[in-house]
């Protein structure tokens, strides 16, 4: 019996390369063995998340998400609540690309990024539940909250290209007069963080803002989350912690909390600012509390690793 794949692309991702390729990918698909077909999102809001929700229960076995970390998080959003969801591939268009990062899948080819399908080499993934109380949300890279997350995702890519490491650091000294610190209670598997706060990081891969070494024991499909907790420091600290996090030898200051956990629970202890926001995959996805569960090999992805 013939599989059926729907390709949900973001037009406007990557420069608006999308819709050039869609013939490629389809046919990438077809000689895949699936009966392809393409869906291109419109702006409304929760367009490719409502289409990944249709497919599914209509029985499709694939779904492709083509764009940037956004649209393949939202895609994620549209099945992840599902027991049983159907397999996923990426085609990374955006500028990022965190998480086509992590599985090895080609950047800037979206043709490239496809013919990983021919390969048919799949793993069942870990995925990440946010619980706001009346509303859940997924996510498959990071969840990240403190004034200091903003780090994660707040440095343009061209300057990230040109400067790399440096260029957090310069966006971390230019930051410096705005941190505040967050009281707070983190509540994990191994035990309860409460105090101030600068920063937690949820990781579910290795690739945070392009760079490798801040989650160095990062696994895939292990059940745990890595989560980073970073306590308040002087000004001059903080930009040494940040090196540190940067190159990947900051696990073992004192300064810093790093640990691996199947859930977390995030509550504002700040009786004066109690609306921290919640950032899932570079996007703000809700505020506290909330409460992270990692939904152990939950998707089925196609992997070129």
């Amino acid at each position: 019996m013939t599989q059926k794949a729907r390709l949900i692309y973001n037009p406007v991702s990557g420069n608006e390369q999308m819709p050039k390729a869609v013939a490629d990918i389809l046919n990438v698909l077809e000689t895949a063995g699936y009966e392809a077909s393409a869906f291109r999102t419109t702006p409304e809001a929760d367009s490719a998340k409502n289409e990944a929700t249709r497919v599914a229960k209509e029985g499709f076995d694939l779904v492709v998400a083509a764009g940037g970390d956004g649209t393949i998080n939202e895609v994620v959003n549209g099945l992840g609540f599902l027991e049983n969801p159907p397999k996923m591939a990426i085609i990374p268009a955006g500028t990022t690309n965190d998480f086509a990062r992590a599985l090895n899948i080609p950047r800037n080819d979206p043709k490239a990024a496809a013919e990983v399908i021919l390969k048919d080499k799949r793993l069942m993934m870990d995925i990440g539940e946010a619980d706001f109380g009346d509303d859940k949300k997924y996510f498959v890279n990071i969840a990240a909250g403190g004034s200091l997350s903003e780090l994660t995702y707040g440095v343009p890519s061209e300057i990230k290209s040109a400067l790399g490491y440096s260029a957090y650091l310069i966006k971390g000294a230019e930051m410096l007069p705005k941190i505040t610190t967050n009281q707070v209670r983190l509540t994990y598997d191994d035990g309860v963080y409460e105090g101030p706060l600068s920063m937690y990081l949820l990781g579910m891969t290795n690739s945070i803002g392009g760079f490798e070494q801040i989650m160095p024991d990062a696994e895939l499909s292990d059940g745990l989350f890595q989560l980073i907790v970073v306590k308040p420091a002087d000004p001059v600290n903080l930009l040494r912690l940040m090196a540190l996090a940067l190159n990947g030898h900051h696990v073992d200051d004192p300064k810093i909390i790093y640990t691996k956990t199947t859930s977390l629970k995030v509550e504002s202890l700040d009786q004066n600012n109690s609306t921290l926001p919640v950032n899932l995959d570079g996007e703000i996805g809700g505020y506290v509390p909330v409460s992270f569960k990692n939904l152990k090999q939950r998707i089925e992805f196609y992997v070129n690793r």
